[in-house]
C-alpha cells in the first residue's frame, strides 16, 4: 500500500457526509481533552506539588505529561478513525502521513528516544555539542535545553542565556559530557617565573598550593573511576596533582595539573592564583616573568665558566 492509497483509506474512514456523526466525534474529542486536562491538573496538584525535591518533581511532571499526551493521541485517533481496529494499523496510518509532512520532527522524536534509552546525557549534566556548551536543564520530545556557559564569559561560568537545541543534532554533532562516568575533569593552571628565580623553591610552593585545593579529591575520583569502569574503559594510573616544568622564551613555566569538579573550574583557578601571588610576594628570590625583549651580555651576566675565552 502506497501513501496515496493510505490517504484514500483515511478519507473514507472519516465520513464527512454524515454531519451529526462529525459533531458527535467533535463532542467526544472535546470531552476527552477536558478529562485529560482535568487528570493533569489533579495529578500536578495532589501528587507532584507535594514532592519537595526539584529534580524529582520535574521528572514526575514530565512523565505525567508524556503519558497523557500519548493517551490523548490514542483515544482521539480511535474516535475519528473508527475503521482502525488495532493499534498497529493506527500507528501505521499516522506514521505514513507524518513521514512526508514532518520528517525533521520525526528525527527529533528519534533523537528523544535515543536520549531516553542510551542516556548520552541527563538533566544537570554539563555537555558540549557542536559550538554550544552548557548545563542540561530540560529534555523534551523535540528539543533539549541548555543553560549556556562560557562563550564571552571565561572559566566556563554561566552566561545566563537559555539555548534550545533540536534533538536531531545528537545524530550529526559530537557530544562531550563533562559529568557522566568519571564526573571530574583535569584542569591546568600555569605561571611563569624569571630565569633568575629559585625555581625549585617556587615549584615546592605551588605543589603545596595545588595539593591544598585538591585535597581529598583524588580519593573521591578514584571511586568514580571504579564506578565508571563498569560501563566505560576509563583508567588513570595516578589522580594526584602534579607540577610540570618547562623552559619557554621568557622564563620557566610551572604548570599545575589537578582534578576538579567541572562546575568548580574557575573557582579553583581563582583560589590557586591568589595563593600563588601571596606566597611569591613573600619570597625575595622568586619573581613572575612576562614577555620582554632583553639584551643578554654574556661576559657580564653569564656563568663564570662560560665567560673565559670571551672577547
Amino acid at each position: 500500500m502506497n501513501v496515496f492509497e493510505t490517504a484514500k483509506d483515511i478519507r473514507n474512514t472519516i465520513d464527512l457526509g454524515s454531519l451529526p456523526d462529525v459533531y458527535s466525534r467533535l463532542l467526544i474529542t472535546g470531552a476527552i481533552l477536558i478529562v485529560l486536562l482535568g487528570i493533569r491538573f489533579l495529578f500536578n496538584s495532589l501528587i507532584v506539588k507535594k514532592i519537595k525535591n526539584i529534580k524529582t518533581k520535574y521528572l514526575w511532571r514530565k512523565a505525567g505529561d508524556y503519558l497523557l499526551f500519548f493517551a490523548g493521541i490514542l483515544l482521539i485517533g480511535r474516535t475519528w478513525f473508527v475503521a482502525v481496529q488495532s493499534l498497529a494499523t493506527f500507528v501505521g496510518i499516522i506514521t505514513a502521513g507524518l513521514t512526508i509532512a514532518m520528517r525533521e520532527l520525526l528525527i527529533d522524536l528519534a533523537g528523544w528516544f535515543f536520549i531516553l534509552t542510551r542516556r548520552p546525557f541527563n538533566l544537570g549534566d554539563r555537555i558540549e555539542i557542536g559550538d554550544l556548551k552548557g548545563d542540561v536543564i530540560d529534555i523534551r520530545a523535540f528539543k533539549f535545553t541548555l543553560l549556556e556557559v562560557e562563550n564571552w564569559v571565561d572559566g566556563e561560568q554561566s552566561t545566563g542565556r537559555i539555548v534550545h537545541v533540536p534533538n536531531r543534532d545528537i545524530f550529526s554533532k559530537e557530544i562531550y559530557n563533562y559529568t557522566i562516568g568519571f564526573r571530574f575533569i583535569w584542569n591546568e593552571v600555569s605561571i611563569v617565573i624569571t630565569y633568575e628565580s629559585n625555581y625549585e623553591k617556587a615549584k615546592k610552593i605551588v605543589e603545596g598550593i595545588v595539593g591544598k585545593h585538591s585535597a581529598n579529591l583524588p580519593e573521591k575520583a578514584e571511586q568514580k573511576v571504579i564506578e565508571a569502569a563498569q560501563k566505560f574503559l576509563v583508567y588513570y594510573s595516578s589522580l594526584t596533582p602534579i607540577v610540570y616544568t618547562k623552559v619557554i622564551d621568557y622564563g620557566v613555566k610551572l604548570t599545575m595539573r589537578y582534578i576538579c569538579s567541572p562546575k568548580m573550574r574557575r573557582i579553583t583557578e581563582h583560589r590557586i592564583y591568589e595563593d600563588v601571588i601571596k606566597a611569591f610576594s613573600k619570597e625575595d628570590d622568586i619573581d613572575f616573568a612576562y614577555p620582554t625583549y632583553r639584551i643578554f651580555k654574556n661576559l657580564e651576566e653569564g656563568k663564570e665558566g662560560l665567560r673565559k675565552g670571551g672577547t
